[in-house]
């Protein structure tokens, strides 16, 4: 099908949309630009050189994707990229750099949802399927797994690791760590238990989700994780845990401080 372009919208020569695309008002598209089919950008959108987009993305108005790095020693002909794959939904004012290294790729997955004023930073790694609700700000080099909700107003430090099926609490600021399949949120953050909901809706239920459990307990207690059944998860959480991390791990909650948040 036919792209639907509006007249006020400005394309550059060298940039690439798929079929049956939608372009609306005042959107800027530049050059070295690949958008897939059967996307939407909203008006006033911009879309900065290095930018490719798989297919079915819903970009609404006043996104910009693909700035410059906010790193002060970038220089601006430098060549990086920004990669987006396929379904996902761009909300007012999200916004998404472009690496800080030439050859670079901050990297966006697939089916994620990222509500407005939301931001990712320059060499970041996002997933598939994750939720970034209004106002969530990651700083450079951060990695967030499948399937992660992060609150309103969390905020990440750079290079820290986000793990797949984690939720953070809204407003919690991370500055380290987040093991995967938990909950993570209090000030200062710490991990209080694991993902329940989020694993029930994933179908990481019976055998699989005790497994979980018992996991989490023995790394709260800073034990070996090697006598416990081997399930898809825990191969993953293993996997995860294996990475070098630069930032270190968020601590547990305590008895003491469930208590104080009411917790069970």
């Amino acid at each position: 099908m036919a792209n639907t372009i509006h007249p006020t919208a400005y394309i550059a020569d060298g940039a690439v949309l798929g079929d049956n695309t939608h372009v609306g008002p005042f959107a800027v598209i530049a050059a070295q630009v690949v958008i897939g089919a059967n996307c939407s950008i909203g008006a006033h959108t911009v879309i900065q050189p290095y930018v490719t987009m798989g297919d079915g993305n819903i970009v609404h108005p006043q996104v910009v994707l693909g700035d410059l790095p906010q790193d002060t020693s970038f220089k601006a002909e430098t060549v990086s990229w920004l990669h987006i794959g396929d379904d996902n939904v761009f909300r007012e004012g999200f916004t998404a750099h472009r690496a800080s290294v030439a050859g670079g790729v901050t990297r966006i997955g697939s089916g994620g949802y990222f509500m407005n004023n939301s931001h990712v930073a320059h060499d970041c790694e996002i997933g598939d399927k994750v939720i970034f609700a209004n106002n969530v700000a990651i700083g450079g080099f951060v990695a967030v797994g499948n399937n992660v909700f992060l609150g309103g107003n969390v905020v990440a430090h750079q290079f820290c690791r986000i793990g797949a099926y984690a939720i953070v609490q809204g407003t919690t600021g991370l500055n380290m760590d987040v093991i995967p399949f938990t909950m993570v949120g209090g000030r200062p953050a710490r991990h209080f238990r694991l993902n329940t909901l989020g694993l029930r809706r994933a179908g990481i239920v019976g055998e699989r989700y005790k497994v979980l459990e018992a996991a989490y307990r023995l790394l709260k207690a800073k034990q070996s994780l090697a006598e416990l059944q081997e399930t898809p998860e825990l191969i993953v959480l293993k996997q995860w845990l294996a990475v070098k991390s630069k930032r270190g791990l968020h601590g547990f909650m305590t008895a003491a401080v469930k208590d104080r948040h009411g917790e069970e």
